[in-house]
C-alpha cells in the first residue's frame, strides 16, 4: 500500500517507476560491490591464509590434508582458512572421490603479487 502512495509521489514529480527501479538497482550494485571488496580483503587478512596461497601457488592440487600437514596446522583450522579463501574467489575446488583438491584462480594470483608489493 505504501509502495503505491511513494509510486504516486514520485510520478507528481515527473519520475516514473522504472527511473525509481534504475536507480534502486544501480545502489543495490553499488552496495554489493563494497560486500565484494570486504570478502576480498577479509580472504588476506590472515597470515595463515596468505601463507596457504603461497603453498597454493608452489604445489597446486593440495587437499586439506595435505595442507595441513605441509603447514602443520589443525585440521579444522586449514579447514575454515580454506572456506573463506574459497568465498573470497581465491580458490577453486575440485572434487576427486571424497577428496577435495584446491588450487588457486587468476584472482588468487593477482592478490598475491599485489602482497608482494607491499613488502
Amino acid at each position: 500500500m505504501t509502495q503505491i502512495a511513494y509510486s504516486k509521489v514520485l510520478e507528481n514529480f515527473g519520475i516514473s517507476n522504472k527511473i525509481y527501479y534504475n536507480f534502486c538497482m544501480n545502489i543495490n550494485k553499488i552496495n554489493k560491490s563494497y560486500y565484494q571488496l570486504e570478502r576480498i580483503i577479509k580472504g588476506v587478512s590472515n597470515h595463515r591464509r596468505i601463507e596457504i596461497l603461497e603453498l597454493l601457488k608452489k604445489k597446486p592440487e593440495l587437499s586439506l590434508t595435505d595442507i595441513s600437514e605441509i603447514l602443520n596446522v589443525n585440521f579444522k583450522t586449514i579447514s575454515e582458512h580454506i572456506k573463506r579463501l574459497a568465498i573470497a574467489g581465491f580458490i577453486l575446488k575440485r572434487y576427486e572421490g571424497h577428496s577435495v583438491r584446491h588450487k588457486l584462480t587468476d584472482r588468487g594470483l593477482v592478490i598475491l603479487k599485489f602482497l608482494r608489493t607491499l613488502e
